[in-house]
């Protein structure tokens, strides 16, 4: 009774914590992180102490998989540069200053343990972050390259703590840790491609929504755990099967499966990502307990948890500055890159006896690169993108969970768990209530993020040419014999496919008597329909693969045909 009634009240405080937050413009995660704080403290709760395996094999995969699997894979692929600079040199650069100042403040704490540490409060939590930034309009790429970093630096962090927590045992040699580095990324990628291989096979055969549902929630732990047995990054292998599930549903999942998906994983993703806010809130209370009387007393963790936040600032800042430079030479990159596409697409055309199918690929990625080269050119990275990038460095979930991982026997422990935390709450309250005036402040009229009314325009009238040459063609290929189809229900199908993607815009059957093997006008209606459905669809994994419209408007695109697609097609039809 006791647990259920706390689970009813874990439930009521996130609902009531998001709507409040959203009422009074702060993000949850800031008002479920103070609300615990409270709640901890008051003298009939007891001390919360949450097992940290819990939060690294029950927690962290899904809630990986749950923000990797809705990347845009184009996003992080154009993205690339400045997400592996964040998430991995960013992430080992503050875990080496962070360790070197501790020391050097504190002596009597060994240099791999305060590297150790280090590594706990170097990786960001992009949670508070995104959901402000959204919200207020902050630039799409900057959310993209944000999502980015939260997703790959955990593994960067673990990875760097499990090498530290090996130097406190005096057994760390640099080449052997180098080496350790490498197979842990690269046979995390091997197992994470291979089992977003298999599951996404293994669910597009399915047609029970039931079984698919239980499949995918079970997927990030598949990923997870063997990749752990194999001493690899679990947490990359999660990442890397989430962003091949989430770049193949569109192909080989039905509406059904992708809206179901959808829905399950976000209500998964907003109980556990909140839960956890509200969980490192419970914990302060039994974390100062732990520290007692030792010599490291509390005044002295506050003063040393400010600094080592005025740290991290100072290195997300720097390491900006080469970040942002080393970007500023990306359309001439670009531009080499798709002249060179461009004229090797030129030379299959001009062949002798050419290949179409290598010139349909050399034109593909000709129109790839041209358009990678107009998005760098829209939304080329600067000063401002750098400045925002550069505040929004709260930590959250992976920072207080791979703290509690270190072992017992590790000088300092409790203090070093305590130090994280502090950390974490003062990034988060820090960055979380100020970040708003940032934005405000470097955009005052607002920046370009979103979909554009034109944009979403032409991308509708892309896929609407894309469904009327789809059924002219099914009109001229009918087979013979076959009664011709009344003109009524052709122009009913047109209409059809224009009303499905009605959605993304901002502005807003005949009499005779048939046999019962002909072709009803009913089923005449649904299979035209499906036809310029399933053409529209191509058209817009066409348009995805060659990235020329922004992600916001192809995801637009994808809901509508999703809907449009439940409409013909009812769950349990197929």
């Amino acid at each position: 009774m006791e647990v259920a009634l706390i689970a009813v009240i874990a439930v009521v405080v996130l609902v009531g914590a998001s709507i409040l937050g959203g009422r009074i413009g702060i993000a949850a995660p800031l008002v479920l992180v103070v609300t615990g704080i409270g709640v901890g403290y008051l003298p009939f709760v007891p001390l919360v102490e949450i097992d940290p395996e819990v939060i690294l094999l029950g927690v962290l995969p899904p809630l990986l998989y749950a923000a990797a699997v809705n990347v845009p894979l184009v996003d992080f692929r154009r993205n690339l540069r400045p997400v592996v600079g964040l998430s991995v040199l960013l992430v080992i650069i503050t875990a080496v200053v962070i360790g070197a100042v501790l020391h050097f403040a504190v002596p009597s704490i060994p240099l791999p343990v305060a590297i150790a540490l280090g590594a706990v409060i170097s990786p960001t939590d992009a949670v508070a972050a995104t959901s402000i930034g959204k919200r207020l309009g902050m630039p799409d790429r900057v959310v993209a390259i944000l999502e980015g970093e939260s997703l790959v630096n955990d593994a960067t962090s673990l990875v760097l703590l499990k090498t530290a927590i090996a130097a406190v045992a005096g057994g760390f040699m640099f080449w052997d840790a180098a080496g350790s580095f490498a197979f842990s990324v690269t046979a995390a990628i091997v197992v994470g491609g291979l089992i977003g291989f298999i599951t996404v096979w293994l669910r597009s055969k399915l047609r029970n929504p039931v079984y698919d549902t239980l499949i995918s929630f079970a997927v990030p732990f598949v990923s997870f755990i063997p990749a752990e047995a194999m001493h690899a990054s679990g947490v990359l292998a999660v990442v890397v099967t989430g962003l091949y599930t989430g770049h193949h549903a569109s192909r080989r999942f039905s509406a059904t499966a992708r809206m179901n998906e959808r829905l399950n994983w976000r209500t998964v993703q907003f109980a556990m990502e909140n839960g956890v806010f509200l969980v490192m809130g419970l914990q302060l209370h039994a974390l100062v307990e732990h520290v007692g009387e030792s010599p490291l007393r509390l005044p002295h963790i506050a003063l040393i948890s400010l600094g080592l936040v005025a740290v991290l600032i100072g290195c997300r800042a720097l390491f900006m500055i080469p970040l942002i430079a080393s970007m500023r030479g990306s359309v001439d990159r670009y531009e080499q890159r798709s002249n060179g596409f461009t004229r090797l697409a030129r030379r299959a055309r001009a062949a002798e006896s050419p290949d179409p199918r290598r010139v349909e690929r050399a034109e593909r990625l000709a129109e790839r690169t041209r358009a990678d080269l107009e998005h760098e050119r829209a939304q080329g990275l600067g000063w401002r993108d750098g400045a925002v990038l550069s505040w929004s460095g709260m930590r959250g979930v992976v920072t207080l969970a791979a703290a509690q991982s270190i072992p017992v026997g590790v000088p300092y422990r409790a203090q070093i768990i305590l130090i994280a935390f502090a950390v974490a709450v003062i990034t988060l309250l820090l960055h979380g209530l100020t970040l708003p005036l940032v934005i405000n402040k470097l955009w005052p009229n607002g920046s370009k993020s979103g979909a554009s009314a034109a944009e979403l325009k032409a991308l509708k009238g892309d896929l609407m040419e894309a469904a009327d040459s789809a059924i002219d063609d099914a009109l001229a290929n009918s087979e013979e014999g076959q009664r011709p189809v009344p003109e009524e229900i052709v122009k009913r199908a047109r209409a059809s496919a224009r009303n499905g993607l009605t959605p993304i815009t901002l502005s807003g059957a005949t009499g005779g008597l048939l046999l019962p093997s002909e072709e009803t006008p009913a089923r005449a209606f649904i299979r035209l329909s499906r036809v310029a459905l399933e053409a529209q669809r191509t058209a817009l994994l066409d348009e995805r693969a060659l990235g020329r419209y922004s992600s916001p408007a192809l995801r637009a695109a994808e809901l509508a045909l999703d809907a449009h697609e439940t409409r013909l097609t009812p769950p349990g039809a197929e």
